[in-house]
This record gives C-alpha cells, sequence and structure tokens, in this order.
C-alpha cells in the first residue's frame, strides 16, 4: 500500500508539469492552458471525492487496482493526440480515478495497521509522498531529454501499473485477511455527534470501537470519576442520573461521555444500564482526534455538549426552588 501511495505521488508529481507539456507542445495553446487543465483534472476529482463514501466498509483490493489501471489508461491515451476536448474529458477521468484511488489506498491502510501505530506509519507515509513528488518532477525533463514529450507521458503511465504488478497479490491477501467493521460504522453513522465526520474518519473510528455488554444494573459511567472514554449505545437502555435525580434515558442512536472529554472535567452524571445493553467503547484518545480535528464535528460536539449541561443546570435550579 505504501509502494502504491508513493507511485500515485509520483504520478502526481510528474503530473504538475506535463499539465505545461500538453498546454504548450501538444496543443499548441498558451502557458495559461496548463491552469486550465489542471482545473480539469481538479473537476474530476472533486466530483469522485463526492462518491468515495460509496468504498466505506467494502473490500477494497478491485477498487484500488481498478482505480491504479484507469489512471495509467488516461495518461497513455494522452500520448496518442486526442485534441483540446479529449485532452480535458481525459484528465478529468485521470482526476476522478486517482481520487478514489487514494482514498481507497489509505481507508484499507488504516484498517490494516494497529491504532499505536498508526501516527508512525502516516508519518512515513508523509515522507515518502514528499519524495515521490520529488521524482516524479525529475523524471519527466528526464524522458522528455531521452524520448520527447510521448515518451514522458507514457513514463508516467506506467509508474502505478509496475507498482501494481509487484505487490498486487500481496494486496488482495491483505484486504481479504482484514476485517471490514460494518456494524461499527452503521453505528457510528446513526450518531448525531458523528454525522458530518468525514466516511474515510468514520471508519477509522469504527476500527477503534470494543464492544462492551452491560448488564442491567450495571453502573457504567461513575459521576466524579475521571473521563477515559465515549460509549455508543448499540442495544438496551441506560439511565443518566445526577446526583439522585433522573436525567433522561439513553438508547441505541445515542452516546454517553462525551462532556468529560470534551470539557477536561470529572463525569458529570452517573449512567447505569436498565436494561441489559451493549455500547461500544472509544477510548480518549481517538475520540478527540476525531472531533477536534473536524471543525463541524467539533461545533456540533460544543452544542451537545452545551445543550446537556445546560439541561442538567436547568433541573438543579428547579429542584433547589
Amino acid at each position: 500500500m505504501l509502494a502504491l501511495l508513493t507511485a500515485e505521488s509520483v504520478v502526481a508529481g510528474a503530473l504538475d508539469l506535463l499539465f505545461v507539456i500538453l498546454a504548450v507542445s501538444v496543443l499548441g495553446r498558451s502557458e495559461a492552458w496548463a491552469g486550465y487543465l489542471n482545473s480539469a483534472y481538479g473537476a474530476g476529482a472533486v466530483l469522485a471525492a463526492t462518491v468515495g463514501a460509496i468504498l466505506i466498509g467494502r473490500r477494497l483490493g478491485a477498487p484500488i487496482l481498478g482505480a491504479a489501471l484507469l489512471v495509467s489508461a488516461a495518461l497513455a491515451a494522452l500520448a496518442f493526440g486526442v485534441g483540446l476536448a479529449g485532452t480535458v474529458a481525459l484528465l478529468a477521468v485521470a482526476g476522478a480515478a486517482s481520487t478514489l484511488l487514494d482514498i481507497a489506498l489509505r481507508t484499507l491502510l488504516q484498517r490494516s495497521v494497529p491504532l499505536e501505530l498508526m501516527g508512525r506509519v502516516f508519518g512515513v507515509l508523509e515522507g515518502l509522498t514528499m519524495a515521490g513528488y520529488a521524482l516524479g518532477a525529475l523524471l519527466v525533463p528526464l524522458l522528455v531529454h531521452l524520448g520527447g514529450n510521448r515518451l514522458a507521458l507514457v513514463g508516467a503511465a506506467v509508474v502505478l501499473p509496475l507498482s501494481a504488478a509487484v505487490g498486487g497479490r500481496a494486496l488482495f491477501v491483505l484486504d481479504a485477511g482484514v476485517p471490514v467493521p460494518v456494524v461499527e460504522i452503521a453505528l457510528l453513522r446513526s450518531l448525531p455527534l458523528f454525522a458530518e465526520l468525514p466516511a474515510p474518519a468514520i471508519e477509522g473510528l469504527a476500527g477503534a470501537l470494543t464492544s462492551v455488554h452491560v448488564p442491567a444494573g450495571t453502573v457504567l459511567i461513575q459521576q466524579g470519576e475521571q473521563g477515559d472514554a465515549y460509549y455508543a449505545v448499540a442495544a438496551g437502555e441506560l439511565d443518566a442520573w445526577q446526583d439522585g435525580h433522573f436525567l433522561r434515558r439513553c438508547s441505541r442512536g445515542e452516546g454517553v461521555g462525551e462532556i468529560a472529554l470534551l470539557r477536561a472535567i470529572p463525569r458529570t452524571a452517573s449512567v447505569i444500564a436498565h436494561t441489559p445493553a451493549t455500547v461500544y467503547r472509544l477510548n480518549r484518545e481517538p475520540f478527540l482526534t476525531a472531533v477536534l480535528g473536524h471543525a463541524p464535528t467539533q461545533r456540533r460536539a460544543d452544542r451537545i455538549a452545551d445543550t446537556r449541561l445546560a439541561g442538567d443546570a436547568g433541573l438543579d435550579n428547579s429542584d433547589s426552588q
């Protein structure tokens, strides 16, 4: 996967120069057309990003290799002079396929890597990506010198197939052996807190969930304790109590425990299983990384926490009166 992602960055680095070559040398247009061609590539990427969520929760080996081959086929076709309209269309296709390739590869990577190693692996990937951009930018002038514009386009087109040929079998074996957290993804999508979180981030969180069975009458969260996890309710019912007063009953599609994590304060209420329940535990670190790393989700989380705190305070005032 790292090899394929690096190969993808080599192609991206090459494209920065190939846009100029296509505009000026192949199409005979002004240098401004390099920007227009880049925009066509970007438009394809934007369109693909909107449908990238369909990859979440699915096996990804075939989409990865299919997208890699589609990028290469589009670039190879450009080498044979397809005119202005054909060039724009093929670049849009290449941009869309490249985006789907990137989403699928990164999703499979986060499925495969243990949570405690995730930061290191993606740090290595970032370094390889920068090296790939540099290599792609160096590759194009060399190929133009050796064989002209056509060789430069064909050379960029074969990078991904070569990488796929070397690691394709291992990729399918890995994809088949990694569990897909379908149930956990569906649960997180049902929670208002995570409604605006991007699909790849949802899957990353789903992989960090741990199922916990809570017998009836069991205290899941104790008021006054330090918060170390968020809990998503998958089945059953749980009651929230504060200072002996009933606050609310929670069921599937709701979560508990976010206030202590977001506000860095002790638990504001106790949560006790009203019936036998199944919850999914999300530890403090991945919860805060996901919520605080995505501005719309952070705003939604703050609103939920503020609303619950205001409601609890209102109950206290009512009781005191």
